[in-house]
């Protein structure tokens, strides 16, 4: 088995959940922490016995021996450090979201281009998880016969000291708004997931409840369009008493499912196989939870995604969310600032 070297860039809130995966895998070791801020980048070190440390992340791609990074910076920076690494021949594999404007999308995609045989991943961990991947299949096998309407209300809290703590935090600038392309953006990408694509939306944003301390939104909605024809909604605030709780759901003409963060909490099909099919599945997912309870991660879906990751490396293959379709979401809370700007429907790139 090939031996990996891998290095965290942006040694924030995020960056355990990636060493963490890193370190249950065989033969890969983590062997940089790069931050601007040289002390977070040496705390991390320390915590993880990493043997390099530097606030310049163009000090760690120069060296050979590097394999694949980690991208966990703010959002703005995205694009210029993923380009970077892949320029300097390294694997990628960048959190949410990809980047900010769809002229940094377009770049990072165009150098990919020109480095094939490298991998290059967006996080989405929420698609790894047993339960939407569940929903996936059996929207693809058509068990829920013809579907009219998928739906989204994405709660969360985010307090004045959660924007302070970093100043790029609900900036245009730096994190390219908030509560969509931060917090949301990872049930928006379940939902256009699950749901074949958005074709075109309509949508408001503002900001009710964090005037004087964000230029960016709290609050949105939006009416959607998907490429098959279904109608979808999407409801979204970051001032929301009832912390993290995003509720999707499908109706079909023979199946209905509600999906609450990881759980399907309701579901009804009308043929009897299929209700069975989905009782025992889920009994599988959460005897596996179960089993692995003892773990730590951030969100189920971390360890799976970068296992993938580090697979796909190994195998010379795509990783199941590549650049091209991570960037997806990123396209659709992108339509959502525009029509919000312009108040007319917009159309999604193809």
């Amino acid at each position: 088995m090939t031996s990996l070297h891998c290095g965290i860039i942006g040694c924030g809130v995020i960056a355990p959940s990636h060493i963490e995966s890193y370190r249950h895998l065989p033969d890969v070791t983590v062997t940089w922490a790069c931050d601007i801020v040289q002390a977070k980048a040496s705390a991390l070190a320390r915590q993880y016995q990493i043997p390099h440390v530097t606030p310049d992340c163009a000090e760690m791609l120069a060296d050979p021996e590097l394999d694949a990074v980690s991208v966990c910076t703010d959002h703005g920076s995205h694009a210029a450090i993923v380009i970077a690494a892949l320029e300097a021949g390294k694997h990628v594999l960048c959190e949410k979201a990809l980047t900010i404007n769809r002229s940094s999308l377009d770049a990072m995609l165009q150098v990919q281009a020109r480095h094939p045989e490298l991998v290059f991943a967006g996080v989405f961990q929420h698609r790894y998880e047993a339960v939407p991947r569940l929903l996936k299949e059996l929207l693809e096998r058509g068990a829920f016969g013809t579907v009219s309407n998928l739906s989204l209300q994405s709660n969360c809290w985010r307090g004045p000291d959660y924007y302070r703590h970093d100043a790029w935090r609900g900036t245009w600038a730096h994190e390219g708004g908030a509560l969509l392309i931060n917090q949301a953006i990872h049930f928006i990408d379940l939902f256009q997931w699950l749901g074949g694509g958005i074709a075109s939306l309509c949508a408001r944003c503002d900001d009710l409840c964090h005037q004087g301390v964000i230029e960016t939104e709290d609050a949105a909605a939006a009416a959607v369009r998907f490429k098959n024809g279904a109608l979808g909604t999407v409801v979204a605030t970051s001032s929301s008493a009832e912390d993290w709780r995003h509720l999707l759901t499908v109706s079909g003409t023979e199946g209905y499912a509600e999906l609450c963060n990881d759980e399907l909490i309701h579901y009804h099909f009308t043929k009897p196989e299929i209700k069975a099919e989905v009782e025992r599945r889920l009994q599988a997912d959460r005897t596996e939870k179960a089993i692995h309870a003892g773990k730590t991660y951030y969100g189920g879906g971390h360890p799976a995604q970068i296992q993938d990751f580090v697979a796909a490396i190994r195998e010379h293959r795509p990783p199941f969310v590549t650049a091209a379709t991570a960037r997806e979401a990123v396209d659709v809370v992108l339509a959502c600032y525009e029509s919000s700007r312009s108040g007319s429907w917009v159309t999604l790139p193809e």
